[in-house]
């Protein structure tokens, strides 16, 4: 998964798709979505990705394109190893954020579903899946912060303190507000959210071969198993809405697009403190951020990774729920 300040680029493509069908190994191992997990998941069959020597050769840390303030003249006049810096720590942000949201968000509430005790009947094929990404998710996170590790004690840039508590309370305080009386539906639903998102991050880092390999390579490997987890909850969604009434849908309906927004928007504590490390004195932060982030730009991003996660909505009955049309828009979701 990919963090919040992170998901709203400027420049957004869609993550990479499988496709699926329905039918469970009993009725056909050969179309089982599934039967492969064993042999093709990340976690069951990837080698441990390790930084070679690439940093004397001068490989970046991560694309320039997709670190919004890089180009700004502020951030452009600093010293050459600054800017290394920057970028180096905007791929700790990014890993950092990932190992965290995968662990106390996604698995979060897969654990729900895997259990049994999400509150949504769930067959015994949907809770083996949830298990499978259960273990995807803590591999994401185990990964993640394996390479945040290496990179950081082989170029010698430390890494900046990151909580990602503040973040989290911002998603959970949406779900309290909105389903006060159903904490495990809303947390299921902050995951359907996030995980029908798209991001430019798993498309273009392992395209971009300036990048060092042992980044390429992680991004690469979750993406893979980033596009059946799309397919699952997008899958499930349309199980949990299917099982709520009236009453319910519409608190759902009212509730999603603030949820979106809040994964979208980016979390500008780290950029902050990774601009003030390379150098910066607090005004000239805060003009960048205000450049770099502008309330346009930011939106249009916001729109532009939630394509697919309103378009689930939207086939699914969930915008024309009372109310639900106009939290869209008010959102800034819909053209």
């Amino acid at each position: 998964m990919q963090e919040g300040a992170l998901r709203a680029r400027p420049r957004s493509t869609e993550s990479p798709q499988q496709q699926r069908d329905d039918r469970t190994p009993a009725e056909s191992p050969r179309t089982d979505p599934h039967h492969d997990w064993y042999l093709r998941a990340g976690v069951r069959s990837a080698p441990r990705r390790v930084l070679t020597d690439e940093l004397a050769a001068g490989q970046l840390f991560f694309p320039p394109a997709l670190v919004p303030y890089l180009d700004h003249p502020l951030v452009r006049a600093l010293p050459a190893d600054r800017r290394d810096e920057l970028l180096a720590r905007h791929l700790f942000q990014y890993l950092s954020f990932t190992a965290h949201f995968e662990t106390r968000v996604v698995n979060r509430a897969t654990d729900s579903i895997a259990g049994g005790r999400s509150g949504i009947g769930a067959s015994a094929a949907v809770r083996l899946d949830a298990y499978r990404i259960y273990c995807d998710e803590g591999y994401h996170s185990l990964y993640s912060f394996d390479v945040v590790d290496q990179v950081s004690r082989a170029s010698g840039i430390a890494v900046l303190p990151y909580d990602f508590t503040p973040f989290l309370r911002r998603l959970d305080a949406i779900g309290e507000q909105a389903l006060p009386d159903a904490p495990a539906l809303a947390q299921l639903l902050q995951v359907v959210v996030f995980e029908t998102l798209i991001t430019a991050i798993l498309n273009d880092v392992p395209r971009d071969g300036r990048v060092l390999t042992v980044v390429r390579d992680i991004v690469r490997d979750h993406a893979k198993d980033e596009g059946w987890h799309h397919v699952f909850f997008s899958r499930f969604f349309r199980e949990l809405w299917a099982q709520q009434d009236s009453e319910q849908r519409e608190r759902i309906a009212r509730c999603v697009p603030d949820l979106i927004r809040a994964s979208l928007l980016p979390d500008l504590r780290p950029v902050r403190t990774a601009l003030s490390s390379a150098g910066l004195v607090a005004g000239k932060v805060e003009e960048v951020v205000r450049d770099a982030y502008a309330q346009r730009r930011v939106d249009d991003g916001i729109r532009a990774a939630s394509r697919h996660s309103v378009r689930l909505f939207q086939e699914t009955g969930v915008v024309d729920a009372p109310g639900a049309h106009d939290a869209f828009a008010a959102a800034g979701l819909l053209p």
